[in-house]
């Protein structure tokens, strides 16, 4: 596997990680898939969202792949009155990724990251490695600090 620019900045940093390949159906991205395809359960496998606010601008939520995201509790800790998803044709130009290969980890521009805060029950998550086909296994600590990432109640199951 090639490195991605999310594996360099882990290197940099010197933090400790996994990668987990699979299979990639370029129909069928959605988290839970992903996470039986590697083996865990689709709670640990965190999916990245991009997001809008009205007041903030442009954001990440950062929730398990079984999970969807509660744009009125992310307005509440992000500051914004409202919230919305950003439209799949910006992602790319935003992030640098595409669909089924978004992290927050080295995108294109650094914009606030907000972690569901349920990442802290586990000792290792999944998160893209910034491409499709392979995912990243790091301790919750470890992606926090790589990502400067606010944590809180941010999803809904």
């Amino acid at each position: 596997m090639k490195k991605t620019n999310a594996v360099r900045l882990l290197d940099n940093l010197r933090i400790s990680y996994n990668l987990l390949e699979y299979e990639v159906n370029p129909e069928e991205l959605a988290a839970e898939g992903t996470a039986e395809k590697v083996g865990l359960p689709p709670e640990q496998v965190f999916k990245t969202l991009l997001v809008r606010g009205d007041r903030t601008g442009i954001c990440f939520a950062v929730i398990p792949g079984n999970a969807s995201l509660n744009l009125r509790a992310l307005a509440k800790l992000s500051g914004d009155r409202k919230m919305e998803m950003v439209a799949l044709k910006e992602v790319q130009p935003l992030t640098g990724y595409i669909r089924g290969g978004v992290t927050a980890l080295a995108s294109k521009k650094a914009y606030p990251v907000y972690v569901e805060e349920i990442v802290e029950i586990f000792d290792r998550i999944a998160v893209s490695a910034g491409m499709r086909g392979c995912l990243i296994l790091l301790s919750p600590g470890d992606y926090l600090q790589a990502v400067k990432g606010i944590c809180g109640e941010i999803s809904e199951f």
